[in-house]
């Protein structure tokens, strides 16, 4: 199909410095916690990323210097020269796309305690590390700044002959630049403290440092924070207009020194929001202002997967580039669609953070909707090529969950015939009901991407309503089946504390699961939850019982809510926003009995008990999986024989409960590597270190 043209403007080409790029999509640098230790790993994302389409490609935070450490978080490294290598590994498999490709140099400051390194960490002033490691700063002086110039002179020159297109000097995310940059973490008297001409003295001095060393073939991008943080607690209560006369002071001493603005705000759970609190393009009301201030291009992020609102940046003058990680990862080839008139085959982000959780965990990167991120080199997975069919065999999936519908999608491109049965008349499983909760509507994205997907494949036939028997399935004779038939959530108080059931197992009509929930059942009067999960669903669970006019008493065994959910820079917001609707948080207490009207609760610390009179209890702990059918078939070797059929299998939750990406995963995993030889017990590539090296 042909561009819309509607969409040109996107595709038009933007001169950075000496380069230019060749269009207007940008993926700005972003975790994939490969670090320097999976090099490959690393490279395989960023070249599928050129090969969809993005005209820019930068890789992650890359430290400078020994004592720039971020462990035991991943992190790149170009702090010798046999750091280039690997780093021009990246840069070839981008360039063969016709992409830019960009280096992040960064020093963490005072925010990193160098676990590794052991080295002093360094700062405009002695402070904490940001994860709370009891470990101090060392206060940079004025033989410390010649050192850390150097430094980035230094990589500037490793970038440069790596192959590097664009060269960053990252001053913001309360890293050291940031922390002169800001009158919140600067109390120098010296010439790098006080004025606003002062504090930035340090950031002029590096950018005309790196220009000197690469400007004549490479761009220098400064990555820059728009607001100065003084309404960085407002941001999460109000939304309030930010404070940026500060950052308009620094922006007119620095306008045109660096080729490329990268913006972004003070507010780290703000810029990265997930779908549950930020909207797309939510950062324009703190960067629209930067444009009046230079004519260098300028690229910032808002969790863009709309194309008309894309163009709607560009036209409005807020960006000059559409900057994108999320998006990007979602779907590597968004551009790429964009350009082709595909607009309804792009797997948009939704905004879920499981991507950024997992460098949180450190765990390579993965995504809810693109199952083939972080798997392009270990796996040679591709997010829009799946191998052809091996045989002509037909295949039974019973359940179109997550992991249901995504097997049919990938088995369907394959080219095998499904039949995919459902028992309800709405597809989707526990996507469709779970985005029916409160704030979280752009999770269903997981969904209509894929039903997009079913309608367009002639060879999988869709069965709603149609609940499937044993006698069924060995009625139908279909070779092979697969079971996504998911999990329920349990009533028996079982879960991450509690590894034994704590309430005997009898029906009674006052407990209540997120399934009764979200299947309209509700409590009335007083509810208490009970979470033993941690993530998300206690809190919306909380919100709903909140709209039908429950009192809501929260239970946590961790001393706050959703403690999960601080890998998804979403714990903070969470327990604000449950807080400001009345609910009454009880940490730190575990749920001992339940007679029906009274809980009883017992400190997780004392084994103090209270009790409290409730009308409802809503268990929020652990999930079984829906695995009788498969057991009650497995069981029938004979008939399975005489029916024909070959193999069982079964995916998702119902194999093991999990997030949704896992679900996702699994329903991918089984489609790619159905018919294909067996990968044996490893079925992944893994780089090692060279012993002796």
């Amino acid at each position: 199909m042909a561009r819309n043209p509607y969409f040109d403007i996107l595709f038009e080409p933007v001169r950075i410095g000496p380069v230019t790029t060749k269009n207007r999509f940008y993926q700005v640098p972003h975790a994939t916690a490969h670090g320097y230790k999976m090099p490959n790993a690393h490279a395989g994302v960023r070249a599928i990323k050129a090969e969809g389409g993005w005209g820019v490609v930068n890789t992650d935070l890359v430290s400078i210097h020994p004592t720039s450490d971020d462990a035991p978080f991943p992190y790149l490294t170009i702090w010798d020269d046999a750091d280039i290598a690997a780093h021009a590994l990246m840069v070839e498999k981008v360039h063969e796309h016709g992409a830019l490709a960009g280096i992040e140099l960064w020093h963490g400051g005072a925010s990193v305690a160098n676990l590794f390194s052991r080295e002093a960490p360094m700062g405009a002033e002695s402070g904490r590390a940001t994860y709370n490691d009891p470990v101090q700063s060392r206060i940079v002086n004025k033989s410390d700044i010649k050192e850390i110039r150097k430094w980035y002179v230094a990589a500037a020159r490793r970038g440069k002959t790596a192959g590097f297109d664009i060269i960053y000097v990252y001053a913001t995310h309360d890293y050291l630049i940031h922390s002169f940059l800001s009158s919140k973490r600067n109390f120098r008297s010296d010439e790098y403290g006080g004025s606003v001409e002062n504090r930035v003295r340090l950031l002029r001095e590096l950018i005309e440092d790196v220009k000197n060393v690469v400007g004549d073939t490479c761009a220098v991008a400064v990555r820059f924070c728009a607001d100065d943080g003084a309404s960085r607690n407002n941001t999460i209560r109000d939304g309030s207009v930010p404070e940026v006369e500060e950052q308009k002071e620094m922006l007119s001493i620095l306008a045109e020194l660096p080729d490329l603005w990268d913006l972004n705000v003070s507010d780290y759970s703000f810029e990265m929001g997930s779908s549950r609190f930020v909207k797309e393009a939510s950062l324009e009301n703190y960067v629209s202002y930067v444009k009046s201030i230079t004519s260098k291009p300028v690229v910032s992020v808002g969790r863009f997967t709309s194309p008309d609102t894309m163009v709607a940046q560009v036209k409005s003058g807020i960006v000059d580039l559409i900057g994108a990680a999320r998006p990007s990862i979602a779907d590597p080839f968004l551009p790429n669609k964009i350009n082709e008139g595909r607009e309804d085959e792009i797997r948009e982000c939704i905004g879920c953070n499981i991507c950024w959780a997992h460098d949180n965990r450190n765990a390579p990167i993965r995504c809810t909707q693109n199952p083939t991120m972080g798997e392009e080199w270990r796996r040679g997975w591709h997010p829009e090529k799946i191998g052809p069919k091996k045989s002509d065999d037909e295949i039974l999936i019973v359940g179109a969950g997550p992991a249901g519908i995504e097997a049919a999608v990938s088995l369907g491109k394959r080219g095998y015939h499904v039949y995919l049965a459902e028992a309800t008349r709405e597809l989707g499983g526990r996507v469709s009901k779970e985005s029916k909760l409160p704030t979280l509507s752009e999770w269903n994205r997981v969904y209509e991407y894929r039903f997009i997907q079913l309608e367009k494949l002639d060879n999988v036939e869709v069965y709603r309503e149609s609940k499937t028997t044993v006698d069924d399935i060995l009625e139908m004779g279909l070779p092979h089946v697969v079971f996504a038939t998911g999990a329920s959530w349990r009533k028996d108080g079982f879960g991450l504390l509690n590894t034994q059931p704590i309430l005997p197992q009898i029906s009674n009509n006052r407990i209540f699961t997120p399934d009764d929930i979200m299947n309209g059942h509700y409590p009335t009067g007083r509810a208490l939850i009970f979470d033993d999960d941690h993530y998300y669903m206690g809190s919306v669970i909380a919100e709903k019982l909140i709209e039908q006019g429950c009192q809501v008493d929260f239970v946590s065994t961790f001393s706050n809510v959703a403690a999960w959910t601080r890998h998804t820079v979403e714990q903070e917001r969470i327990q604000e926003r449950l807080i400001n609707l009345g609910v009454n948080i009880i940490p730190s207490r575990n749920l001992k009995a339940f007679d029906g009207n009274r809980v009883t609760l017992e400190c997780v610390y004392t084994g103090s008990e209270e009790e409290i009179q409730v009308d409802g209890l809503v268990m929020i702990t652990a999930r079984i999986p829906n695995d009788d059918l498969y057991y009650g078939l497995a069981s029938q070797a004979e008939a399975l024989s005489a029916a024909g059929i070959k193999s069982l299998a079964r995916i998702g939750d119902c194999l093991a409960p999990g997030i949704i990406a896992s679900a996702v995963f699994s329903g991918h995993k089984f489609a790619r590597e159905f018919d294909e030889p067996d990968p044996g017990d490893v079925p992944f590539k893994r780089e090692r270190n060279v012993v002796g090296l």
